[in-house]
């Protein structure tokens, strides 16, 4: 197959969309595919074999890691060039709709995927007003395609509910092989908690923004007083955050990747995600994976992740303390830890970027299937 791949974010930015599309892309090509990646430009020109075609952007004034790139000319002709049989645009926001209309004009079988849970952010920025234009947008958007595809059964029922169309589950992946239990250390346990491994260290891995809801850990170090915080990633709500945490015990770590994020998750007590907006929460996994407990809201894609009590623990959104009394709950007893440690890191075990890449190679096999029985019609 030759896959046109359009994504609104790309390498060298660090999030769990572009892990998922490396991880993707990497794998499709490992199958004897052929991808060509539109993005905005980020000075990569190519990922595992698959050609990176840059596009010029303009940063988001809320969001500078953030590019919107307007489709150029450039974009039809290496489209023209590539000449591919499916086209597949990742949350199509501006980028994507050249995706979608060069699909069109091409007569290209298209997929589409939706992993960003935009209209929840908008409440974040002072912008909850526009929620039902955007899920408009949305839909106009997305049923052009011939599948839509959510990472977990609660977006699935989410865009269905809102009128999209032809919608079905992409399963969740995680590298199973770089995120590993044995990889805890005291040195980055004295790293992330600044020199006092001996006490409960809580991590925070993911964007730095205010749709991830960061500032609700406070009264969680507030109730336990001993506790760390170690906050790895970075974005736009850091100097903010650095702000309202003064006076706790939290460290704003900045980026991690690879074997040091790997060691971060094992290293740490718990995983502590208060974030409502997640559509899967990749992050959540690779905590998983490391052996690392979760504490999350019972929202969003969490639940299909977390099974409270067993792999960790969850918290109704609407519940005050609820954060408090779940980090209490795993922090409590040692040798109940170390038993969600290990059913973490079995249910992580489950979903390898292998088995969710040939998942998504079986939807575009069946689309062209449809595509090759029409056209001989």
């Amino acid at each position: 197959m030759r896959v046109a791949l359009f994504t609104e974010t790309f390498l060298p930015k660090i999030d769990g969309i572009v892990t998922r599309l490396r991880h993707t892309v990497e794998h499709l090509q490992r199958n004897g595919d052929q991808v060509l990646v539109f993005c905005p430009d980020g000075g990569v020109t190519e990922h595992k074999g698959a050609k990176v075609h840059g596009v010029k952007g303009i940063s988001l004034p809320l969001y500078p890691e953030l590019k919107l790139a307007i489709p150029t000319p450039s974009v039809g002709k290496a489209m023209e060039r590539f000449k591919p049989n499916l086209v597949h645009v990742v949350n199509p926001a501006v980028l994507g709709l050249g995706g979608i209309y060069y699909a069109k004009t091409m007569n290209i079988p298209l997929v589409a995927s939706y992993h960003t849970h935009l209209p929840q952010y908008l409440q974040h920025y002072g912008l909850g007003s526009l929620e039902g234009l955007l899920w408009e947008l949305l839909k106009l958007g997305h049923n052009q395609a011939q599948l839509n595809l959510c990472t977990s059964t609660a977006m699935v029922n989410e865009l269905v509910t809102h009128g999209i169309e032809r919608v079905d589950l992409w399963q969740r992946g995680v590298d199973t092989e770089m995120f590993q239990p044995y990889l805890s250390s005291q040195q980055m346990r004295s790293r992330l908690s600044e020199g006092h491994p001996e006490y409960p260290l809580l991590l925070y891995v993911g964007r730095v923004s205010p749709e991830k809801q960061i500032e609700n850990i406070k009264p969680v170090l507030e109730a336990i007083p001993d506790a760390r915080l170690a906050v790895v990633g970075d974005g736009p709500h850091r100097e903010a955050l650095k702000v309202h945490f003064a006076g706790t015990k939290t460290n704003f770590v900045g980026y991690l990747q690879g074997l040091e994020l790997a060691t971060a998750f094992a290293s740490s007590d718990a995983f502590i995600f208060p974030s409502r907006t997640e559509t899967l929460g990749l992050v959540l996994l690779e905590a998983m994976a490391a052996g690392c407990p979760v504490v999350a809201v019972n929202s969003g894609g969490i639940p299909d992740i977390v099974t409270d009590g067993v792999n960790g623990y969850l918290f109704e959104p609407a519940d005050a303390d609820g954060a408090i009394v779940a980090t209490q709950r795993l922090l409590a007893a040692k040798e109940d830890r170390e038993k969600l440690r290990g059913n973490a890191r079995l249910e992580a075990e489950r979903w390898g970027w292998g088995a969710a890449t040939r998942q998504l190679r079986d939807y575009y096999q069946k689309i062209l299937y449809k595509e090759s029985l029409s056209t001989a019609a």
